[in-house]
């Protein structure tokens, strides 16, 4: 068989992630006829069938499943490739990173202060999602580097590291002191903001809350760590943010503080990125001081 044509076998590529001729065609801007003939071509010189359609939409066939493995398995290398060429550049170094929207903004502006040197020209994204959505988008290779509230798996998450930088004690804040009742129990009297449900830290606190046998009233959950500050600094309710960040802000109190609980801090990054500049100093950083409690490695690279 004679070398086969790879543009032939990027536009399969894209179809069979997309499940439809028509979405890989609207993803690489061509027409539907276009990626079809592409993948006639590739058909002819495989000699067999790449899909079988099922409703509106495509499925490999047993042949299709196998290109696609080795496909995938390309072009992702490749896209790795891009990205240390990109990096290396004398002009610049990328960095990609996402942010999980439930950190301290103010916290995570401090990670990356780390990230950056004054004789190191850097260009640096920031993205922000959910940790779920960022994942996601980190093992497409979409994003260089994490900063979430979770760490991962190693045996679900191949080829990803993960090294926690340390943990913020969490506090609950109000603009009026509450002195009538002794924490815990005064989070009955006002409502209650707290992190989403789908953040760690969320889960954490309504854990906590159930131990507690608390009854509150939680008038909101916020993905946003900072819009929940604002948006609770401005009512007359009881809300969570890191100790850190409240610092001695003025007519804001202190209701109580959650020992069992805190904010912890991680970075998540690809293999391809061990030796970036910048992932290096986060790895090798001393975070002791804007973290009290230190953290420890879950999956660290040598």
């Amino acid at each position: 068989m004679n070398q086969l044509n790879f543009n032939h076998l990027y536009y399969f590529w894209h179809a069979c992630r997309a499940g439809s001729i028509t979405a890989a065609a609207e993803a690489l801007s061509l027409t539907p006829q276009t990626i079809t003939g592409q993948i006639k071509a590739l058909e002819d010189r495989l000699q067999g069938k790449l899909f079988r359609r099922q409703g509106r939409g495509l499925l490999p066939t047993e042949l299709g499943q196998l290109v696609f493995r080795y496909a995938d398995r390309m072009f992702m290398l490749s896209q790795e490739m891009l990205d240390i060429v990109n990096y290396r550049k004398e002009s610049h170094l990328l960095l990609d990173v996402g942010v999980a929207d439930a950190l301290s903004k103010q916290l995570v502006s401090k990670v990356l202060e780390t990230a950056v040197v004054a004789e190191e020209k850097i260009h640096l994204r920031c993205f922000e999602s959910t940790h779920e959505m960022l994942l996601e988008q980190l093992s497409q290779h979409k994003l260089d580097m994490i900063i979430s509230d979770c760490s991962i798996d190693p045996t679900q998450q191949e080829g990803l590291f993960s090294v926690k930088l340390g943990e913020c004690p969490i506090s609950f804040w109000s603009t009026q002191p509450l002195s009538n009742l002794s924490f815990p129990a005064c989070l009955e009297t006002r409502p209650l903001l707290i992190p989403g449900r789908r953040s760690m830290l969320g889960r954490k606190i309504l854990n906590w809350i159930s131990t507690q046998g608390l009854q509150v009233e939680i008038l909101g959950e916020f993905d946003d760590a900072a819009l929940m500050t604002a948006f609770g600094a401005r009512q007359n309710a009881i809300f969570v943010s890191p100790l850190l960040e409240m610092g001695q802000r003025e007519e804001i109190y202190e209701v109580g503080r959650l020992d069992a609980v805190s904010e912890e801090y991680h970075i998540l990054f690809a293999e391809r990125m061990i030796q970036h500049p910048a992932v290096q100093r986060l790895c090798h950083a001393d975070f002791s001081e804007l973290f009290p409690r230190q953290g420890t490695d879950e999956k660290k690279p040598a």
